[in-house]
C-alpha cells in the first residue's frame, strides 16, 4: 500500500435510475473488500434507499451513506462517479462546482461511458478550479464487476492516474489500459469505439441464430460451433439468446437505452472523422425495434428478437 492512501477517504457516487446499477454495486463491493481503504467508503445515490441497501451488504463500519452530493464530496479525497449519460454527469459536476464546498486538490474519477468531448469538458472544468480529474471508463458485464474482472481504461495527468491505479487492477479490475498523460477524452473515445465491438458481436450472433433456425441447421448446432471457436463473450451472449434471457430478465444487463446512447456517440464520432459505421447503423435500427417492443427494460441482446421479427419469427424464441 502506497503512503498517500493512509489519510484519504473515498466516495463512489452511483447513478440513480439507470439499469447499470449492478455493475456499480460490484465496483463498490470490491473497493470495500480489496481496496485497503483506511476510512469507510462513502456512498451516494439520489435514491437513498439504494445506497442504504448497498451499505447493508457490507460489513459494519466499512461504508457510510451521504445524504447529498455536497456532503459526499466534502468528506472525500477521491471521488468516483459513474452515471448513465452525458447530461447526468454534467449536471452532477455543475452541482458540485456550485455547492460552495472546497474541492481544490480533490481527485475526481469518472467511470461513465460518455462522449469524449464531454470528458474533455469535465477535465477543463475541474482544472479551472484546481481539482484533479481522471477518466476511467470500464469494460465488463455486472458479473465481471462482481468478480473484480473489469478492464479499466485510464487517461489524464500521469500523477493523477498514478493515484487511481491501486484501485483498478487487482481491486475493481483484472487489467488496466493506461493512457497516462494523454487527454482524458482518449479513454472514453476507446470506450465508445470498444462498445461498438460488443454491439456488432450481438448483431452477428442474432443474425446467425436466426438463419440457423430458419435454414434447418438448428440453434444447438450453431451454439456448439460458437463454443468451440469463440469462447468467452460470444458464447455467453449466444447462451443468453437461446435461453430467452433477452426478454425474460427483470432488469437488463446492458440496457437498450444505454446501448443506443453509445451507438449515437459512435456514429457522431464516425461522422466527425469522415468515416461511416454501417454495421452500427444497422444494429442501432434493431435497438430501436427493441425499445418499441420492450421499452427501457429491453436489453442489447434483444437485437436477437428484433432480427427474428424481421425474418418472420416471433420476437420471443
Amino acid at each position: 500500500m502506497v503512503s498517500y492512501k493512509k489519510s484519504l477517504r473515498y466516495v463512489l457516487k452511483i447513478a440513480p435510475g439507470t439499469n447499470d446499477l449492478p455493475r456499480k454495486e460490484g465496483m463498490c463491493r470490491n473497493l470495500v473488500e480489496k481496496g485497503q481503504l483506511t476510512h469507510p467508503l462513502i456512498i451516494f445515490n439520489r435514491t437513498i434507499q439504494r445506497a442504504m441497501d448497498l451499505q447493508a451488504a457490507f460489513p459494519a463500519g466499512k461504508s457510510t451513506v451521504a445524504g447529498s452530493i455536497p456532503a459526499a464530496v466534502s468528506d472525500a479525497d477521491i471521488i468516483f462517479t459513474c452515471l448513465g449519460d452525458d447530461a447526468a454527469i454534467t449536471e452532477t459536476v455543475e452541482t458540485i462546482c456550485k455547492s460552495g464546498i472546497g474541492i481544490r486538490d480533490k481527485l475526481f474519477v469518472d467511470c461513465s461511458t460518455v462522449h469524449p468531448n464531454t470528458t474533455n469538458q469535465l477535465a477543463a472544468t475541474f482544472s479551472s478550479i484546481g481539482a484533479d480529474f481522471v477518466a476511467c471508463p470500464v469494460f465488463g458485464a455486472p458479473a465481471m464487476a462482481d468478480a473484480g474482472q473489469l478492464v479499466c481504461v485510464l487517461a489524464g495527468p500521469g500523477h493523477s492516474v498514478k493515484k487511481v491505479l491501486p484501485f483498478c487492477k487487482g481491486v475493481m479490475g483484472r487489467a488496466n489500459i493506461d493512457y497516462s498523460d494523454q487527454p482524458c477524452g482518449r479513454a472514453t473515445l476507446l470506450k465508445v469505439i470498444g462498445n461498438t465491438f460488443i454491439l456488432n458481436m450481438v448483431e452477428t450472433l442474432s443474425e446467425g441464430h436466426t438463419i440457423a433456425e430458419k435454414s434447418g441447421l438448428g440453434n444447438d448446432n450453431l451454439h456448439q460451433f460458437i463454443e468451440t471457436m469463440f469462447p468467452g463473450p460470444y458464447t455467453a451472449y449466444s447462451g443468453r439468446m437461446m435461453r430467452g434471457d433477452y426478454y425474460t430478465r427483470e432488469e437488463p444487463l446492458f440496457g437498450v437505452d444505454l446501448a443506443r446512447k453509445d451507438a449515437k456517440h459512435a456514429l457522431d464520432l464516425a461522422k466527425g472523422s469522415g468515416t461511416r459505421m454501417k454495421a452500427v447503423e444497422i444494429a442501432d435500427e434493431h435497438l430501436a425495434d427493441v425499445q418499441t417492443h420492450m421499452g427501457s427494460k429491453g436489453d442489447i441482446a434483444g437485437i436477437y428478437g428484433a432480427v427474428r421479427q424481421l425474418s418472420g419469427l416471433k420476437f420471443e424464441n
